[in-house]
Parts: structure tokens; C-alpha cells; sequence
């Protein structure tokens, strides 16, 4: 290595974290001309489960490291400004559009169309798809080291890819919780979009809430924490501490149990913001972490 439940109808409220995933995109920012000339840019296809996926690959003149690029909840396409911001700096990015949006293949799961995207199927089939990213990153360049990279849903999804392909050597998480489906729903449902929650509301009220509440919906939760305890594999998580669909506190207080344990886990907190993490300042900071850990000297 180098240094380098059902289907169950959610019509008020999206399931599984609104995703930031559209925004994150944006937030470095238009890159010079000269830089998008030196990042080549390769259309894709590639199958998974029977499903050709359509992507991009974004390849600058000397990559030090790679990065899968995992969505949230949303029908979200390639991300490509990301893929070209984090191109700039030396990785190689994989995007592709999401299962059954875009030009992929397969069915779009979510509560736009009435199902349940936090299902165990259902991330799990995700999860599939992001390993089968790997495994063309490996294919195309097995030098390098390969991470993923996502933001809110991408929580569950991203721990159990890593866990089941050996390939993936580190993650970075934006907005993304370590508490399970179910936890997270109940969490949603109480703090009902009200953007002055935090002002009103502690943490204790938040967390009993979050772990006794009633579910209003049936059906299998999955628990990332089973996935992490089994990973050994760096972990950087980013969090708006103003989040209102995640319980951050609560979040920090498992990676901290986890890290007690050894686990190679870091987490940022950005006291000003809410879910969206699609800002300037988080982005360079997990380009920096990944930049520490496996860019060349």
C-alpha cells in the first residue's frame, strides 16, 4: 500500500437522512481550466448484480490514492464536480449514477417513488454496488489505495461495502450516523425539520427520545456499529453539530466507544452547521486527512 420493512410509504418525510450528497458537489468550487486539463476523464459501464451502472472516472496526471464516491438518499447522478474538485488533488475518483437514475440501470428505491430505502435489502443492494466501484478501481489502477467517500444514508452503506471488500483501505463520512435505521427515523420524527430544535430541546431529551420512541414504521433496522466493530480500516466522520436528522452527540459518543476499542476513527464537529456539510472547509479538511495518510512523500 502506498503512504498515500417492508416497502413502506414515506411521503412526508424522507427516510434515511435527507441527503447532502447533490450539494456536496459544489462546495469547492469551479477549478481552474488548467487544472481540469490535466485530469482525464474515462465514461464507464460496469455491472453489478446483473445491472449496468454508468459512470466516470477522473483521473489526474499522477494519482496518489482513490476514491468511490457513495450517494445519500437522493436520485443523485455522478457527481462529477466533486469527482473533478478531488481529482485536482491527486485522486483518482470514481463516480457513478446512482441505481436506476440517470443512465444506470436497476430501480430507484425512495421515498419519492413510496418505498423504503433504509431497508436491509435495500442498502445492502447499495452497498453491492459501491464494492463493485472498488473492484473497477482496482482493476484499472491496483496500485493504489482505495477509499470511499459519502455523505447522510452514506453511513450505512459505506461500513458494510468496507467490511465486505477487502479492497477498501480507508472511508470518510460526511453527515452520517452510527446510530441504526430506526434510531435515526425516531430522531427525525422529533425534531420535525424544526430548524430552532437545538435551541430548545437538550441532548438527554434528544437521546431518550431517539432510543425509546415508539416506531412508526416495522421493519428490520440495520446497525452500522456491527460493521464498524468488525472494520480496522481509518474512518474520518465530519458533523454539523446543528444536524436535525442526525443525533451528532450521540453519533461521537459511539465513535468514542469505538475508538476506546482501537478503532483508527476521527471525527470532525463544526459547531455552525446543520446536515449539510457541503462546505468548503469540511472538504478540504477529508482532503487533507486522506492527503496525510496516503499521499506520497
Amino acid at each position: 500500500m502506498k503512504n498515500v420493512g417492508y416497502l413502506v410509504v414515506l411521503l412526508i418525510f424522507a427516510s434515511g437522512c435527507a441527503t447532502n450528497s447533490r450539494n456536496l458537489s459544489h462546495a469547492l468550487g469551479e477549478e481552474s481550466a488548467h487544472s481540469r486539463d490535466l485530469i482525464t476523464v474515462e465514461e464507464i459501464v460496469f455491472d453489478s448484480e446483473g445491472v449496468p451502472l454508468s459512470g466516470s472516472i477522473f483521473i489526474p496526471k499522477n494519482p496518489q490514492a482513490a476514491v468511490v464516491l457513495v450517494h445519500g438518499s437522493d436520485p443523485v447522478p455522478r457527481m462529477s464536480k466533486l469527482a473533478e474538485s478531488l481529482a485536482k488533488h491527486n485522486l483518482l475518483v470514481l463516480t457513478y449514477d446512482k441505481r436506476g437514475v440517470g443512465e444506470s440501470g436497476g430501480v430507484y428505491v425512495g421515498p419519492q417513488v413510496g418505498t423504503n430505502n433504509i431497508s436491509v435489502d435495500n442498502l445492502t443492494l447499495l452497498a453491492k454496488d459501491a464494492s463493485a466501484a472498488v473492484d473497477v478501481v482496482r482493476e484499472y489502477d491496483n496500485s493504489l489505495s482505495i477509499g470511499l467517500l459519502g455523505a447522510s444514508q452514506a453511513g450505512w452503506i459505506i461500513p458494510i461495502a468496507a467490511l465486505n471488500n477487502q479492497s477498501v483501505e480507508f472511508m470518510v463520512l460526511f453527515s452520517s450516523p452510527t446510530i441504526t435505521t430506526l434510531e435515526q427515523l425516531r430522531f427525525q420524527f422529533y425534531t420535525n425539520g424544526r430548524e430552532d430544535f437545538w435551541q430548545t430541546q437538550s441532548y438527554k431529551e434528544a437521546r431518550e427520545h431517539t432510543l425509546n420512541d415508539p416506531d412508526k414504521y416495522e421493519f428490520n433496522a440495520t446497525d452500522p456499529k456491527v460493521y464498524l466493530d468488525s472494520l480496522s480500516i481509518p474512518g474520518l466522520w465530519l458533523f454539523g453539530e446543528q444536524d436535525i436528522q442526525v443525533p451528532v452527540k450521540m453519533c461521537v459518543e459511539q465513535l468514542n466507544e469505538l475508538k476506546a476499542q482501537g478503532k483508527p476513527f476521527d471525527y470532525i464537529l463544526f459547531p455552525s452547521l446543520g446536515h449539510n456539510t457541503n462546505k468548503a472547509e469540511p472538504l478540504a479538511i477529508a482532503i487533507h486527512w486522506i492527503e496525510q495518510k496516503y499521499a506520497s512523500n
